[in-house]
């Protein structure tokens, strides 16, 4: 509207362009009474700058050489401000000026005396003193950008030729400036300020006191030809400009304006970034990248010793070729079995796994074994559980065994083929060979805790509870995983970080045991697991660590080591199983993280020390989610934080390096 104050700002570098009688084109003198024109170097960037304590306005007023010139109106005209408080330097010397530049809070920096500028207005002089003193404001830089730091906010040089100095004084990045355009009389200069101080002091608007003090000099036009053309604002883009009766309140509000603006900024973009990547996160996008940084900071936890509770005896290629071995159907025959079964019963463990399929009745030449099988107290055998899409038949348990001493064998792997959740019980479907709904890892860990009289205790939402621990069922959506079958009591594997996998417990050879190579208390109340790791059956899994075999995976025999300790360790020893965070706990986490992404890009302009607040921050955020896995077993997420606090902070550092230019 005609009516607006308006600030039309012309970036240019051209010397003739800032030359021009901007202030006669038609727009500027008729249409919009409220307007006025402001150079400015194509160059610019936004300040901060520490506001001081004091609510006057606090001019520094230098005095420089005054010879064959008189200001002592100046003086008068600035010692009569309201609200100021003004500070003279008379014909200073540099060390004086430079030591006043950079003491706290000056909102307006005034020069009176002799100036000038080289002819293509590259560059600028004043004169300081009588004394031939000559500056540039090169040589005032540093001061100058420590004043402005401070809260410089306004330079009036009221001297000769002033385009060049305002042209140097733009690199330092002064917020506004009135110069003049040529060299200006005595008269002029005097009017000039006393007019523009009169209608700035009052109330007006910088850019408007300007121009009304500027037509005022008008009346001197006959006297002083295009008197009105000589003043001309320089202004930085960026920099609010400064109003008298605000330099209380500018120092403490305009910041916070500025800031509370960018904080609500900040606020909504952290919250739109939180909602899109939750809502991605939700139908599963991120499920791969979040497994396999859980596989990471898995694999850097401290390391465990050793399960001292278990014992494995293994079957391997060399263990065939015994002699007890005759006639074996799969890995182990009926005579090696039952000469095993012998020899480990002897010294008492608390309980017996025996994890090989045995879907035959035992041979009638062995009638001892038949009848351990039938009545052992502490032995457990396993069978495979049939599904409809993946083992339509499952495989059956050897006849002699019980229902109560049945486990199944069944794992589930992820579909990168990693197995990270241990399935503890399950429901058997109905024509299933193996009705069992216990896992065998279950059945062997509740016989050997049933030794201690520690039994599940019923709770009311079903959760299995041993001794002290509750174990966290996984239900979808649960941590990482969004898309998921979650059938069955299902927990995460918390797997024992060790070495290499296969250092879970010690080990021990068929040929060992059968050969009575082993002492007695390496069996006695342990719970002792039995199964192949014969490369020739193909029992193998892929786990979040690399063992030593060569393609990196274990044998199914210490993955039940692993589940088995699992429960033992966090019903006995109260080590940590993985748990997460309720669905409302995460969204405030990646929020969390998001809204320090966008604080670090409202803390942080320059973008080296963005960045490098970016990656501090995403370590602190590795850090912590690697440190609350390995000593309380929370899964936190990373994935998505780490994207949110990453995109926010660009976002945010994009918004502001944008309405900085």
């Amino acid at each position: 509207m005609p009516t607006d104050e308006i600030l039309l700002i012309i970036e240019t570098e051209s010397w003739q362009v800032q030359q021009l009688p901007w202030q006669l084109w038609k727009l500027i003198s008729d249409d919009y009474p409220h307007a006025e024109i402001a150079l400015s170097a194509p160059d610019y960037q936004l300040t901060t700058v520490t506001s001081s304590a004091t609510s006057k306005v606090r001019i520094l007023a230098i005095l420089g050489n005054t010879e064959g010139i008189d200001v002592r109106s100046d003086r008068a005209t600035l010692e009569s401000l309201p609200n100021a408080e003004v500070c003279f330097l008379v014909e200073p010397g540099l060390q004086k000026l430079t030591e006043q530049l950079w003491s706290q809070g000056w909102d307006i920096l005034f020069f009176a005396g002799h100036s000038i500028s080289q002819i293509d207005g590259s560059g600028g002089r004043i004169y300081l003193n009588r004394n031939e003193e000559v500056l540039t404001i090169e040589q005032l830089k540093y001061g100058l950008l420590k004043a402005i730091q401070n809260g410089l906010k306004l330079a009036i040089f009221n001297s000769c030729d002033g385009l060049g100095i305002a042209r140097d004084l733009a690199e330092v990045n002064i917020p506004q400036m009135i110069v003049m355009r040529e060299p200006v009389p005595d008269k002029v200069a005097q009017e000039f300020l006393k007019y523009f101080l009169q209608y700035f002091s009052s109330g007006e608007s910088f850019h408007l006191a300007v121009r009304l003090a500027r037509e005022k000099l008008q009346g001197l036009e006959a006297e002083f030809p295009c008197a009105s053309w000589l003043p001309v604002i320089f202004q930085n883009p960026v920099q609010v400009p400064f109003r008298w009766h605000e330099a209380e309140t500018s120092r403490h509000t305009r910041a916070t304006t500025r800031v509370g603006r960018y904080l609500l900024n900040v606020l909504f973009i952290s919250t739109a970034v939180t909602s899109l990547l939750m809502g991605v996160r939700y139908f599963g996008v991120l499920q791969f990248l979040e497994l396999q940084a859980f596989d990471q900071q898995m694999r850097l936890r401290p390391q465990e010793p050793p399960d001292s509770r278990l014992l494995i005896v293994t079957v391997d290629e060399p263990d065939f070729n015994l002699p007890e071995q005759k006639g074996r159907r799969g890995s182990l025959s009926d005579l090696a079995l039952e000469k095993l079964l012998q020899q480990l019963e002897q010294f008492k463990p608390r309980v017996i796994g025996l994890d090989l399929y045995r879907d035959f009745p035992v041979d009638p030449k062995y009638p001892r074994l038949a009848a351990l099988l039938r009545q052992s107290d502490r032995f457990i055998s396993v069978c495979k559980a049939s599904d409809e899409t993946s083992d339509p038949k499952g495989v059956a348990p050897p006849p002699e065994v019980s229902l109560d001493r049945l486990g199944f064998s069944d794992f589930l792997t992820d579909k990168d083929g990693i197995l990270r959740r241990h399935l503890v019980t399950a429901l058997p479907e109905p024509a299933s060979p193996c009705a069992t709904p216990y896992a065998f890892s279950t059945m062997v860990a509740l016989y050997y805790l049933a030794a201690q009289e520690i039994f599940p205790k019923p709770t009311p939402d079903e959760t299995l509870h041993l001794g002290s621990t509750l174990f966290p069922r996984i239900n979808v959506p649960w941590g990482g995983y969004q898309n998921l079958d979650d059938r069955g009591y299902q927990i995460m594997l918390n797997y024992r970080s060790l070495r290499s996998p296969e250092h879970i417990a010690d080990k021990v050879t068929l040929t060992q045991v059968l050969k009575k190579q082993i002492h007695p208390n390496a069996i006695k109340d342990r719970a002792i697991l039995i199964g192949t790791v014969a490369n020739s059956y193909p029992d193998f899994w892929s786990i979040p660590y690399k063992s030593q075999s060569p393609d990196g995976q274990i044998s199914g025999l210490l993955v039940q080591a692993q589940m088995v300790s699992q429960i033992l360790s966090a019903t006995l020893d109260r080590r940590p199983l993985i748990w997460v965070l309720s669905a409302s706990n995460e969204v405030i986490w990646v929020f969390g993280w998001s809204l320090l992404g966008g604080l670090i890009a409202l803390r942080f302009k320059s973008l080296l020390y963005f960045v490098l607040a970016i990656a501090a921050a995403g370590l602190c955020l590795y850090g912590a989610c690697l440190v609350l896995l390995s000593n309380s077993g929370c899964w936190v997420p990373l994935v998505p934080p780490a994207m949110a606090l990453a995109v926010t902070g660009i976002a945010c550092n994009y918004l502001i390096f944008s309405r900085s230019k």
